[in-house]
């Protein structure tokens, strides 16, 4: 019934009417989108319909992890539809890390009827990076040659591997090879890389990166032809920075997404807060909109994101192009929220493979850092970002065993192997606690068990918590004070979008008390064990020299 609503010879099956923003001319005009059959059918004098202000393609968030939201996909869902996302493109590196192939199709089996359309890459990097970190999986080239073929998954997730892939490792190419030869894109993530590394890089068919924490970083990827992935998440904080460089020729070669966003900001807005914020720093709202609709669609081949006849009818009516107010969201042609959510989503249940994920059973003795030198190596996280700075301090020794010191903001992080193996990496960070101990069952990418704290006690009953729990977030102090399970995977929760928000509340409110000062904590220590970006990083290997790639000493001669 397409062509025959187009033509005017048909009704409708909805019709809106507003200022309609073309993303290919950067224009606002007043017209009628007739939709028929889940699609845009046409844009002109339709006879009107309901009355919106300015009508949107659906916004698109090209590179999330569902996992670090910490909710069910399906509450993912409805928590986002109201902010006017319609589309988002996952990798599914952390629960494939955790749980394998059986995980992403977890994944893919919760959204599949989902009135929000939910795509996926095949994680590129299960574990991440080897030698530096037990892992529980690991997934090969012909493991990626089968998830390709798998439902709505697109590409390669991000490579991760920057030296697998510079040195020219061969299981690392054959991923990318296996991936290009089915003509799909690959994503990258290449933090820091410039000059001659950078072209050996992009020379493998790698095409995106959300990583850049620079103006020059950025434009360097841009002027090779990558795509600038802008990330604004609940820690990793670029677009102030990197929008000052997009203009109306190169806006193409952007996007906005968000990468790791907890439930606590999604409360505030998906996609549409990315564009508040893009437009509070001085970008041009026609260029943000397109950043997040045509330019995700164009690159990952989405037959969406414009207002074009014959392209899927997902569409979000807001009150201007300031402050997107969203009014209306329509998805494959039906009204999915407008005040009020108009859709059934089924919540799937994860098959067993997916619980019990979490073993720790640590002892005091386990948390204890014994004094083999005077001065030791420091882990300085940078604000606002998921890298690190390497720096040396001298610790308090008693009795053979190195100190923590809350008054110089230095405490103690201990990763634990989450599968029972008994293997402890101990080290110290500029973490800002007075007492009592977080600890967590995220931590990025093969999820260890990670702990901070100035409490030896308080961070046993931490780590402990989390095996009784199947995974989550604690605070400890004398004792447990708040927790959130997260028992599926030991990543994300059974509890609904505002239970989940509760109960982070409640989290970050007993962290004040201890006398943190980071805005997301358990996130910001998540990063504390990613091994694959700069500087100096802790996994249950024990410290690992990001920029050389080696295991090194906690202390220094």
């Amino acid at each position: 019934m397409l062509i025959p609503t187009a033509a005017g010879r048909h009704k409708p099956d909805l019709i809106l009417s507003g200022e309609i923003f073309s993303v290919f001319t950067g224009e606002s005009f007043e017209a009628d989108v007739a939709i028929s059959n889940g699609r845009i059918a046409g844009v002109g004098d339709y006879g009107g319909g309901i009355e919106v202000d300015y009508i949107l393609p659906g916004f698109i968030d090209a590179h999330i992890h569902l996992e670090s939201t910490l909710l069910h996909p399906a509450e993912f869902a409805r928590a986002v539809i109201p902010h006017g996302t319609t589309a988002v493109i996952a990798d599914p590196h952390e629960i494939a890390n955790v749980a394998g192939k059986a995980g992403i199709r977890f994944l893919i089996e919760a959204t599949a009827d989902v009135p929000l359309d939910f795509y996926f890459m095949a994680p590129s990097c299960v574990p991440a990076i080897e030698g530096f970190e037990s892992f529980a999986h690991k997934l090969s080239a012909d493991d990626i040659r089968e998830i390709i073929k798998w439902d709505r998954v697109l590409g390669l997730a991000e490579v991760m591997d920057f030296p697998g892939v510079i040195e020219g490792r061969k299981d690392v190419l054959d991923k990318i090879d296996a991936v290009k030869k089915a003509g799909k894109p690959v994503d990258g993530h290449a933090p820091g890389i410039t000059g001659k590394d950078l072209d050996a890089y992009i020379a493998t068919g790698i095409t995106t990166d959300h990583e850049c924490a620079s103006t020059i970083e950025a434009m360097e990827k841009v002027r090779r032809g990558m795509r600038v992935m802008i990330r604004e998440g609940s820690v990793a904080k670029n677009m102030r920075e990197l929008i000052k460089i997009v203009n109306s020729f190169n806006s193409c070669f952007f996007m906005l997404v968000s990468d790791d966003l907890l439930p606590t900001d999604i409360k505030h807005g998906h996609i549409d807060n990315l564009l508040r914020l893009a437009t509070q720093y001085g970008l041009k709202p026609e260029l943000a909109i397109r950043m997040v609709t045509l330019s995700p669609a164009m690159h990952f081949g989405l037959k969406c994101g414009a207002i074009m006849p014959g392209l899927k009818a997902d569409i979000v009516a807001v009150d201007g192009l300031e402050n997107f107010n969203v009014q209306l969201v329509v998805k494959d042609g039906k009204i999915v929220w407008d005040g009020k959510l108009n859709a059934e989503i089924e919540k799937i249940e994860p098959p067993i493979e997916l619980a019990n994920t979490v073993k720790t059973g640590i002892q005091r003795q386990d948390v204890l850092i014994k004094a083999k030198g005077k001065v030791c190596r420091l882990i300085e996280p940078v604000p606002g970002q998921i890298v690190t700075k390497a720096s040396v301090w001298e610790p308090e020794i008693r009795d053979g065993y190195a100190l923590p010191d809350a008054e110089q903001d230095v405490a103690k992080v201990v990763v634990v192997n989450r599968q029972g193996r008994r293997l402890v990496g101990k080290g110290f960070v500029r973490f800002a606690i007075k007492e009592g101990a977080i600890a967590g069952s995220v931590a990025h990418d093969s999820h260890n068990c990670i702990c901070v704290g100035v409490d030896d006690g308080a961070m046993v009953r931490a780590l402990n918590r989390l095996e009784e729990l199947h995974g989550g977030f604690v605070v400890a102090s004398k004792d447990i004070m708040a927790e959130l399970p997260l028992p599926i995977a030991g990543l994300m929760s059974s509890f609904t979008f505002e239970e989940v928000v509760k109960k982070l509340e409640k989290l970050y409110t007993a962290s004040r008390k201890i006398g943190i000062r980071a805005e997301h904590p358990f996130t910001a220590i998540s990063f504390l064990s990613l091994p694959v970006v700069p500087e100096l990083k802790m996994t249950d290997y024990g410290l690992i020299d990001t920029k050389e790639m080696k295991i090194v000493d906690l202390w220094v001669e």
